[in-house]
């Protein structure tokens, strides 16, 4: 017999077990990204006889971060689906908890030569498996936590943590780059906040052993879902996710991360003022998340998508050609891109969740959604930069454009489920 979702007896809890978590593992992907020149400075050899050596190892060790996250979304979701919402969420946890100590304690090159960059890899490859199956489990674990009619709600704060952790390693990293003498930011200054983020582990770690378990009993007795059963039986649900994703993930990294760079490039603004507004922005999406959802569960999950997919595909190209090297101008298109992007980000979990049954919907969700962040999020900053080298940066502006038309076609297709009941 079908279970339909109950509301659980706290959602507070529930939302902070989600939200807490969340925020620490995109807490401790960003801080690499925001330290990885002092990372590569300690880990990766000096005056190597190629010089390619130690910039190739920087892409090398970003890129196997990208790589891992289909698989965590598929191995993580797979014990979402098999033991339970809140296991795969402990286990995901402790994961980048652990990763995270590891990027703090790698030992240099200088003192362990070759081992270090291999420590650091290792590391890497262990936060993309959590980021990965982070977001399969937390997914799943959000949706099914919420009442009647407040799934959209639920589903928006998987960005607002999202947001949140971001914010906090980029002010992080600030405060120490702004406090510390080049020497001890090169020395230890860049562990500190990889070590922090081990100690935040622990504390999502206890508020998610706390939480109420969204699978249901009748579920969990059923016979455990093969690892692949998701796309075996379900293929078209996950080429939804690919198609609902592309267009979404693909505007959201260019918007939220490459825009600033995007930005120095193009037009010569300083990176003082880009990242400046690149953080009121990041402040003013964080905000914009919960109203999104919640008119969602009003007016449905359609015209938000919509709204995300055919303004991006409208306003892309216009938006970035307005740039002029002012931070008036790159703040405005900022929170102009963040308002049209919330159409997608406020509703991504909720949208993902009702397209799975429960029996399958973590790994159904999680490798189809990391596949495609993978290839078209992750990628957008080298696609950009690599539009510059040839000499047609506009070219990138219609490639975000065309994509979302491209997800804007998915989006007229979609079954509306909004006001339907979610199976448990």
């Amino acid at each position: 017999m079908t279970q339909t979702l109950t509301p659980t007896r706290r959602p507070v809890r529930q939302l902070m077990a989600a939200s807490v978590g969340n925020a620490v593992e995109w807490y401790d992907w960003y801080a690499y990204t925001f330290l990885a020149t002092y990372i590569a400075g300690q880990i990766f050899p000096h005056g190597a006889g190629n010089s390619l050596v130690p910039l190739l190892s920087t892409f090398a060790v970003f890129a196997v971060g990208f790589f891992m996250r289909p698989v965590g979304g598929l191995l993580m979701g797979a014990v979402a689906d098999r033991h339970g919402r809140r296991a795969a969420l402990t286990v995901t946890i402790l994961l980048m908890g652990g990763s995270s100590l590891l990027v703090g304690l790698t030992p240099t090159y200088a003192s362990v030569g070759v081992l270090a960059p291999v420590v650091l890899v290792c590391a890497r490859l262990l936060q993309g498996l959590s980021v990965g199956g982070e977001f399969a489990a937390s997914t799943t674990f959000l949706v099914e936590s919420a009442g009647p009619g407040r799934r959209g709600l639920f589903s928006s704060f998987q960005y607002v943590s999202t947001t949140v952790g971001q914010l906090a390693a980029s002010g992080i990293a600030a405060l120490l780059v702004g406090n510390l003498a080049d020497a001890r930011m090169e020395g230890w200054g860049w562990r500190v906040p990889f070590i922090l983020g081990a100690v935040l582990s622990l504390v999502g770690f206890w508020i998610r052993r706390g939480a109420q378990e969204t699978l249901s009993d009748e579920r969990s007795k059923e016979p455990r879902p093969g690892l692949f059963d998701a796309l075996r039986h379900h293929p078209r649900q996950s080429l939804l996710i690919c198609g609902i994703t592309a267009g979404g993930t693909l505007a959201y990294y260019t918007w939220t991360s490459y825009l600033p760079t995007y930005a120095e490039l193009n037009t010569g603004m300083s990176k003082s003022d880009a990242l400046l507004a690149g953080t009121l922005s990041l402040a003013f999406f964080a905000l914009l998340q919960p109203l999104g959802g919640m008119l969602s569960d009003r007016v449905g999950r359609k015209p938000l998508l919509l709204f995300f997919g055919l303004g991006f595909a409208l306003f892309s190209v216009p938006l970035l050609r307005s740039l002029n090297g002012t931070f008036t101008s790159l703040l405005l298109v900022q929170c102009a891109g963040m308002v049209l992007l919330t159409g997608f980000t406020s509703i991504s979990a909720a949208v993902n969740a009702e397209l799975f049954p429960a029996r399958v919907r973590a790994a159904g969700i999680g490798f189809p959604y990391s596949l495609t962040v993978a290839l078209f999020g992750g990628t957008a900053p080298y696609v950009g930069t690599l539009f510059k080298e040839m000499g047609r940066p506009g070219l990138f502006p219609w490639y975000v454009a065309v994509l979302c038309l491209v997800s804007s076609a998915i989006y007229f297709r979609l079954p509306e489920n909004a006001h339907k009941e979610l199976e448990r």
